[in-house]
Formats: C-alpha cells, sequence, structure tokens
C-alpha cells in the first residue's frame, strides 16, 4: 500500500514541477531559474507542515515521499548552478545557491512551525 502512496503522490508531483516551470519560464525571462527555486521551496514548505502535523505515515508518503519527491529536483538545482556557473554568470550561480538554501530552509521552517500550530 505504501508503494501505491509514494507512486500515486509521485505521479502528481512529477507532472506539477513540469508545468510550474514552464508556466514560470514562459513568463519571466531570466537567466535564473525561477521556476526551480520554485518548486524546491514549496516542496520544503510542504515537507515542514506535514512533520509539523505529524501526519500519519500514509500521508508522510503520499504528500512528503512521493508528492515532494518528485515535485522538488536536486539534480536540477545542481545542473542549473553548473549552467550558470559555466556561462560565466558566477555571482548569479551563487546567488542562487544561497537564495535556495535560505528560503529552502525558511519554508520548511514556517511550515514546520504552522503544522505544530495546529497540531496544537
Amino acid at each position: 500500500m505504501t508503494v501505491a502512496l509514494v507512486a500515486l503522490g509521485a505521479a502528481i508531483g512529477a507532472p506539477l514541477r513540469y508545468l510550474v516551470e514552464r508556466a514560470v519560464r514562459a513568463r519571466v525571462r531570466s537567466s535564473l531559474p525561477w521556476g526551480t527555486l520554485l518548486v524546491n521551496v514549496a516542496g520544503s514548505l510542504v515537507l515542514g507542515l506535514l512533520v509539523g502535523l505529524l501526519a500519519p505515515p500514509q500521508w508522510q508518503a503520499l504528500l512528503g515521499v512521493g508528492l515532494c519527491g518528485a515535485l522538488t529536483t536536486y539534480s536540477a538545482f545542481g545542473f542549473d548552478t553548473v549552467v550558470l556557473t559555466e556561462s560565466r554568470e558566477r555571482l548569479l550561480a551563487l546567488l542562487y545557491v544561497v537564495a535556495s538554501l535560505v528560503a529552502g530552509l525558511a519554508a520548511a521552517l514556517v511550515g514546520l512551525a504552522g503544522g505544530a500550530a495546529i497540531a496544537g
């Protein structure tokens, strides 16, 4: 059952990531990969919320491992950083790394606090 929940979550998360990245790319003309940054920060928020809520294992499998695992993308983050660096946009690459880490951690903490407040 757990594997099916993970697969279901991933079946939602992967296309959602693709659609978000395409929508952001169509609206924002920038060297900075805003779509990847957005999905990674959103995934961090959701994971923090799940932990704060003390979500049951089924929800953790569906939303945490499946949805967020497929929605967020460390490989694209790494690839984007290398592309920015190789295209001589080193300052932008550094900004992207710092923004991703700070915003991701902040989102996780906000989610954690929000989940804990809801759970009481």
